[in-house]
């Protein structure tokens, strides 16, 4: 069982600290938690568990903020970073952005949450929709009532009736006029391509998310035309293990509202839509660039938002670029970013220019490495596809939709 929490801002200050068992965990643990990390770098953020002198330490990182879960009990750690990540992923949802200030606006909130999500140092009510009902997010309106009536508490009287359901996901009985629901496949590309063009690693990581508004207890099931490409599947709670176990398809009863029902992974891909073709030559002080974008191969629909970003190497004095599409700009800390947008079907974009290399070198000795970031709308380039989505338990008519987009995630062009 976890016995604290702390929440820690980019700076090591606490700003939040949630005892929760009788065993107090001092906050000199947060002291030498934050030494720990500056003295070992990012190397010391990237490890999960850790262990101190007197506890152990989980971590998950987000957008600036680090959660913290400490005890000096043996426990399993999936469940203590699994209920981290929860934790952040509700505040998120509930705030709308995991900021510092937003987090100290509303601590009291951020309390009545933990409260309600873990019990004795054991995890409870996790899910949004329920945490919903239990405890009113943030708005003018609940600020001026308080500001007016002197009440800080978001937390209901009543429990909500899913907390004693075996759908505890679920809200109780929703109705609605039009009753819809839409799905869309979100893809991510990680791919790795050596100076010589060669693909060396290409991944999908995809998330099938739900977006539904039913009224009743409905029961969907949602099947693939070619499942059997899919590696590291991850469930919702909400999915029936065995019907995909046996059938590969997803029977659930549906949250209200949005989630993320499946997450996936796709391996061992072979081609990519995008080629960036960069090119270095350097001699007598001044090194010659020039980057060549274009289409690999045709996913059918508009490849837009390309940009190629690379940072100069340090002993760089200037850099002169000029593009025949999009625009180029050096930001701070040497950083270049070349917002493409939509690759023309007229003319391949290029990138060309001059850098000036600082007096005593005569050519570079570190290349660079790229960074692209594309999306493509209507299409999943893993190849999945959605076969249909039955609802059962139900005798009105729904409207169902379905969508998908691909991304580039860590796409990197080595030089």
């Amino acid at each position: 069982m976890l016995q604290c929490i702390f929440l820690l801002s980019d700076a090591g200050e606490v700003m939040l600290e949630k005892q929760l068992s009788r065993h107090c965990v001092d906050r000199s643990i947060c002291a030498w938690f934050w030494e720990q990390a500056i003295s070992l770098g990012d190397s010391f953020k990237q490890q999960p568990v850790i262990t101190s002198p007197t506890h152990y330490i989980f971590q998950v990182f987000r957008d600036g903020i680090t959660f913290l879960g400490c005890t000096q009990v043996e426990m399993p750690p999936l469940m203590a970073i699994e209920f981290l990540c929860r934790v952040a992923d509700v505040l998120n949802d509930y705030f709308g952005a995991l900021k510092e200030d937003i987090l100290k606006d509303n601590f009291v909130i951020v309390y009545e949450l933990l409260d309600e999500m873990i019990d004795n140092g054991f995890p409870l009510t996790t899910e949004p929709s329920i945490l919903r009902e239990m405890i009113t997010p943030p708005n003018m309106v609940n600020k001026a009532l308080s500001i007016v009536t002197g009440s800080s508490s978001n937390v209901k009287d009543t429990l909500p009736r899913a907390t004693a359901s075996c759908i505890p996901w679920r809200t109780s009985e929703p109705k609605y006029s039009n009753n819809d629901v839409y799905v869309d496949l979100v893809e991510e590309m990680d791919a790795i391509i050596n100076r010589d063009g060669g693909l060396l690693k290409c991944e999908i990581y995809g998330e099938v998310q739900v977006n539904s508004h039913i009224s009743g207890l409905p029961d969907l099931t949602l099947s693939f035309k070619n499942p059997s490409i899919l590696d590291d599947v991850r469930f919702h709670p909400c999915v029936r293990f065995r019907p995909w176990e046996s059938h590969q398809i997803l029977s659930f009863v549906p949250p209200d509202g949005q989630f993320k029902l499946m997450g996936y992974r796709v391996r061992k891909l072979m081609s990519t839509p995008i080629y960036v073709k960069p090119q270095l030559t350097s001699d007598g002080g001044t090194c010659r660039l020039s980057v060549l974008v274009g289409t690999r191969n045709d996913p059918g629909k508009t490849i837009d938002s390309v940009t190629v970003q690379f940072q100069l190497p340090p002993f760089i004095i200037s850099a002169d670029l000029t593009s025949n599409h999009g625009t180029v700009n050096i930001l701070d800390k040497k950083t270049c970013i070349w917002s493409i947008g939509r690759i023309p079907k007229d003319k391949a974009p290029s990138m060309s220019g001059t850098l000036v290399i600082e007096t005593g070198l005569e050519r570079l000795h570190v290349f660079p490495s790229f960074q692209v970031g594309f999306r493509i709308m209507g299409v999943a380039l893993s190849g999945l596809q959605i076969d249909k989505l039955d609802l059962k338990n139900v005798t009105y008519r729904f409207y169902k939709g379905f969508r998908a987009l691909t991304r580039a995630g860590e796409f990197e062009i080595r030089s």
